[in-house]
């Protein structure tokens, strides 16, 4: 059984070498298994004329293209360590985590040098920085590289280098061997019935853990296709879907909360292609799940994952009739507990507490963090995540929100998931997100902050007295803001503190 990436890589080219695993939509141009061999083998007889040595880190600093993925998965193959940086990055955190990620070189494209060169203003040690056309064809030429096979790997060598989103504190480096990847990979294609015929369409970015390892390693490893354009566009989305034979969409709520709304209500949406789409990275609402499954005809699978897992926590049943609207799922290639945040204590099913994480695609350690690997995982290996949830009598797990992000009024602690949820139930709210903020007598009081759907108008008062008919007093927001757009991750996810901050500062 394969062990490593470049195990996956050559039995795929034994049997399929001329087999689609790319499609580059901007440009029509695909990469085969054959040719992602050919040019992987070529990258890493380039990193050894520059120097580096087996295991050493290779930045990526890239929007989604016909090169990035090359760079992405040819790195690992090659034995060396890929360290995706987010282009959403503030410029303190880029350059906090392009010194302490130790990349020698690192590629970009033109469009990024001033951001990155600003970063790098701020960093000590020296990084060669490479320009590339990311939708060229090929980067390196054969005849001016030096000849040589590549350097044997192992199933527990580091493969990836991924900072966490940093939305808590100072980004962490979670390093994954090839191992983790291979499990996590394996777990999603077993769990979706992936095969060669399956095409992903994903717009996530390749700096994303889920746009990594579900919608590229996945397929990959699958010896499927993936559909990357460089980046979502609403218009375009069921175009490319239909154009490139997608039989499955990865998306996040975001997403699905801008195709819905972009539909026309009179036309008839049917994909019948796409057998399923995966919803991750955020929670989905359970109102916008059922309308855009009723409005496109595409059963949604929602799913949850975790930089540290690979990507792979919990996922609902592909059976429809054993899906749970609201719920991530059922652990999927872990093992998962609930615990009492204060005493380590497990809980039983209803109780909430903090969802802690073991497997095999869960990494061993923080990278030159020793101290934050032993204050996040147990004697026995388990991994506190820092969310919060409970799991029912039939072992599905519902997440109500992160440990620093919950709401406590009063000494009550209030899930800002569920002010979300009531919100998003109003005709007008597109998006919305509920944080705490600081209060004299409560300690904290609700904020909400809302995104309103285009040509909608909907008065303060009228909100509030929406919420507190589906909340309660106590739960409805003590202020209400609107905004043109919510702070978020790369994948999607609102950065509650950020909104929090900017209400300090208001």
């Amino acid at each position: 059984m394969s062990e490593t990436l470049r195990d996956v890589l050559a039995q795929h080219v034994a049997r399929q070498p001329r087999h689609t695993f790319l499609v580059a939509p901007e440009t029509g141009r695909t990469l085969s298994y054959g040719e992602l061999d050919r040019q992987s083998r070529l990258f890493a007889r380039w990193l050894r004329a520059a120097g580096l040595r087996r295991g050493d880190k290779v930045g990526l600093y890239l929007h989604n293209s016909y090169q990035t993925a090359l760079l992405y998965l040819g790195a690992m193959i090659g034995g060396y360590v890929i360290a995706p940086l987010n282009l959403l990055s503030q410029r303190s955190q880029l350059a906090y985590v392009l010194e302490h990620c130790d990349c020698k070189v690192l590629f970009t494209a033109r469009e990024y040098q001033k951001q990155l060169g600003e970063a790098l203003a701020e960093v000590k040690r020296p990084v060669e920085v490479i320009v590339i056309e990311p939708d060229a064809p090929e980067l390196f030429i054969e005849q001016r590289l030096p000849e040589g096979e590549l350097e044997p790997i192992a199933a527990d060598d580091p493969a990836l280098l991924m900072y966490t989103s940093g939305t808590t504190g100072t980004p962490k480096g979670a390093l994954l061997t090839h191992r983790n990847l291979v499990a996590a990979a394996r777990c999603v294609a077993a769990w979706h019935g992936l095969a060669r015929e399956d095409r992903c369409l994903s717009s996530l970015p390749l700096y994303h853990i889920n746009g990594q390892v579900i919608a590229t390693v996945a397929p990959f490893v699958s010896g499927g296709s993936v559909i990357a354009p460089h980046r979502f566009s609403v218009s375009a989305w069921w175009v490319l879907a239909v154009r490139h034979r997608a039989t499955w969409i990865n998306v996040v709520p975001t997403i699905i909360a801008y195709l819905l709304n972009a539909a026309d209500p009179t036309r008839e949406y049917r994909f019948p292609r796409v057998r399923f789409g995966r919803s991750a990275s955020a929670p989905l609402p359970p109102e916008q799940h059922r309308a855009f499954e009723r409005k496109f005809g595409i059963p949604v699978i929602e799913a949850m994952g975790m930089t540290e897992a690979s990507s792979v926590v919990f996922c609902n049943p592909q059976d429809e009739a054993k899906r749970k609207y609201g719920s991530p799922g059922i652990p999927c290639g872990v093992e998962a507990k609930v615990i009492d945040a204060k005493t380590g204590r497990a809980l039983p099913p209803g109780a909430p507490g903090e969802i802690c994480l073991r497997g095999a695609n869960v990494m061993a350690a923080y990278y030159k963090s020793p101290e934050q690997t032993a204050k996040e995982f147990d004697g026995e290996g388990w991994l506190r995540t820092g969310d919060l949830g409970y799991r029912d009598a039939d072992g599905y797990y519902f997440i109500t929100g992160r440990l620093k992000e919950l709401i406590i009024k009063g000494g009550e602690n209030i899930a800002p998931r569920e002010i979300d949820e009531a919100l998003l139930k109003h005709p007008a709210v597109l998006e919305a997100a509920a944080v705490g903020v600081p209060d004299p007598n409560y300690g904290q009081e609700i904020l909400a902050c809302g995104v309103l759907k285009p040509g909608a108008r909907v008065a303060v008062e009228e909100l509030r007295k929406f919420c507190l008919a589906e909340l309660g007093r106590y739960k409805t927001p003590r202020q209400f803001r609107f905004v043109s757009e919510l702070p978020k991750g790369p994948s999607g996810k609102i950065q509650r503190l950020r909104l929090a901050t900017d209400a300090g500062t208001a």
